[in-house]
């Protein structure tokens, strides 16, 4: 779907500039990601090199700029390009949300004296991390070339495993079955695999955007 949409924006200056801003806020998510991650999992300080609430407060400006740009257009072109219209505004919530659950990661660095240690759950939560991180950089992939091919594979091999993981641990935390953890430890870890498992979730909706009309976005194709 987003492949014929792709092929009207360029000719278009409203979405081809917009869509140029969505390719920036994907470059900024995939390296907050990163950095909150390193920072939370493998640093006892919150030191990075980059500035991760600067970077966050330009990806909410890319999303309002990029809403604005669209609903410029509509208001010219009328109805016959709501689709691609909704779609691309879908598209930038989910690069947001994306950007909100790395920050929520550092922000949690920050709180967190000491790098955040799993006890048992570490090798899970680092395939998590692996999992989510692959993802993440695939699915910007396939957006960026518009890969069609690739985004139905990202589809298919959605990682359902981290959802699973995530709930897994949590209600083992919940229960009281996990008490190696202290509690202050036991609570970041949940918070964490959650924002893992939100991370991805959003990820597979961008994947859907390429291949799917506006109704079925998030879902199968």
């Amino acid at each position: 779907m987003f492949k014929q949409i792709f092929e009207l924006f360029k000719t278009d200056s409203l979405y081809e500039q917009a869509l140029t801003e969505c390719h920036e806020m994907l470059e900024i998510v995939r390296e907050m990601f990163n950095e909150s991650v390193k920072s939370l999992r493998h640093s006892d300080n919150a030191e990075i090199p980059i500035d991760i609430y600067a970077m966050d407060k330009k990806i909410n400006e890319f999303e309002r700029d990029v809403r604005r740009k669209v609903m410029t257009h509509l208001a010219v072109s009328g109805q016959q390009d709501l689709g691609s219209g909704l779609i691309l505004v879908s598209v930038v919530i989910d690069i947001e949300r994306i950007g909100d659950y790395t920050k929520n990661i550092y922000d949690m660095a920050v709180q967190h004296p000491k790098k955040l240690l799993c006890g048992t759950n570490e090798e899970a939560v680092t395939n998590m991390e692996n999992s989510s991180r692959e993802y993440l950089n695939s699915t910007i992939d396939a957006f960026k070339s518009q890969d069609i091919e690739l985004a139905r594979k990202l589809m298919e091999d959605y990682k359902t495993d981290i959802s699973a993981q995530s709930s897994e641990i949590v209600n083992d935390i919940i229960s009281g079955k996990n008490v190696e953890l202290s509690s202050d430890i036991a609570g970041s870890l949940c918070l964490y695999v959650r924002y893992l498992k939100r991370i991805s979730a959003h990820s597979r909706n961008l994947v859907s955007s390429i291949v799917n009309p506006f109704e079925r976005i998030g879902y199968p194709e």
